[in-house]
C-alpha cells in the first residue's frame, strides 16, 4: 500500500518509518494517524520485519503534535474521537509483537511526545525538544500522554510537565528517565539503527514474549507478574528457538533463529 505521509524504508529485518508533513513539522492529522496504523499493522504481519524505529522527516521535528488547524474547528464529539484514534493507535505500538524504537531528531510535542511514549523506547538528538504545551491551547494530552508519562517517571514529574506545559531539553529528559540515550544529530539515526539490528539478531520469540512481560506485569501485582512471566517463559521452551539458540551456545557458534 502507498501512502501520502509515511515512508517505509526497511533493512536486515529493521523497518524505519519516517512521517513525512513537513509543511507541518510532521504533525498529526487524522490523516495521517490512519495511514501511521495502517503502516504499523502491516509491520507487525510482514515476517521479514523484526523491529521498528520510528521518526519524523526534516531535521526540525520528529512530531511536533496532532493538527491544531484541524483541531480548532472540532465539536466536543468529534475531539472525543479524534483522541480515541490517537490513542488506539499508540496503544496498538505498545502492543505491537515487535519492537519499536522512537528516533526523536527534534521537537516531540503534544501528540509527538505521546507518540515516542507509546514506543517501546526512545533515543534522542541533543536538539530534541519535548513536552506537552496542550494547556496553552485550553486542552490537555488526548493521545494516552497523562497516563504513559505518570507510569514512566511518576505523578509528580507528570503533573510538572502537563500543568506548566513546559517544553524540556533532550538532556532534561534523559535525566528523568523519559529518553533512554542523547546522541549527537549526526549520529541519532546510527546510533538507533545499530539498536535495532542488534535487537534483530537475537531470538524474536523471546523478544516479543518479554515486551508482552513487561507490557502486562505492569498492570498486576509483583505476584502476578511473576505468574505470567513464568507461564511465557515455559511456553519458549517449546520452540525452535530456544532449542537453536542454546544448541549454538553449547556448540559456540552463532545462533540461526527462524522466529519458530
Amino acid at each position: 500500500m502507498e501512502f501520502k505521509y509515511i515512508q517505509l524504508e526497511t533493512n536486515e529485518g529493521v523497518t524505519t518509518l519516517t512521517i513525512n508533513r513537513r509543511e507541518t513539522m510532521n504533525s498529526l492529522s487524522s490523516v495521517v494517524l490512519a495511514e501511521l496504523e495502517c503502516a504499523l499493522y502491516e509491520l507487525d504481519l510482514d515476517s521479514a520485519v523484526k523491529v521498528v524505529v520510528i521518526t519524523g522527516a526534516g531535521e526540525k521535528a520528529f512530531v511536533a503534535g496532532a493538527d491544531i488547524k484541524e483541531m480548532s474547528e472540532m465539536s466536543s464529539f468529534e475531539g472525543h474521537a479524534f483522541g480515541r484514534t490517537g490513542q488506539r493507535v499508540m496503544l496498538f505500538i505498545e502492543k505491537m509483537k515487535k519492537p519499536v524504537i522512537a528516533a526523536v531528531n527534534g521537537f516531540a510535542l503534544g501528540g509527538g511526545l505521546e507518540l515516542a511514549l507509546a514506543c517501546d523506547f526512545i533515543y534522542a538528538s541533543e536538539k530534541a525538544k519535548l513536552g506537552f504545551p496542550e494547556v496553552g491551547l485550553g486542552i490537555m494530552p488526548g493521545f494516552g500522554g497523562t497516563q504513559n508519562l505518570a507510569r514512566l517517571i511518576g505523578h509528580n514529574k507528570a503533573n510538572e510537565m502537563i500543568f506548566t506545559g513546559r517544553i524540556i531539553t533532550a538532556q532534561k529528559a534523559h535525566a528523568w528517565g523519559i529518553v533512554n540515550e542523547v546522541f549527537a544529530p549526526e549520529e541519532l539515526m546510527t546510533k538507533t539503527l545499530e539498536t535495532a539490528r542488534e535487537i534483530a539478531g537475537k531470538g524474536m520469540l523471546g523478544v516479543g514474549y518479554g515486551k508482552d512481560a513487561i507490557a502486562n506485569g505492569l498492570n498486576m501485582t509483583k505476584e502476578d507478574g511473576f505468574r505470567y512471566e513464568a507461564s511465557l517463559f515455559g511456553v519458549l521452551f517449546s520452540t525452535e528457538d530456544q532449542r537453536e539458540g542454546m544448541g549454538a551456545f553449547l556448540e559456540k557458534r552463532k545462533a540461526e533463529f527462524k522466529g519458530k
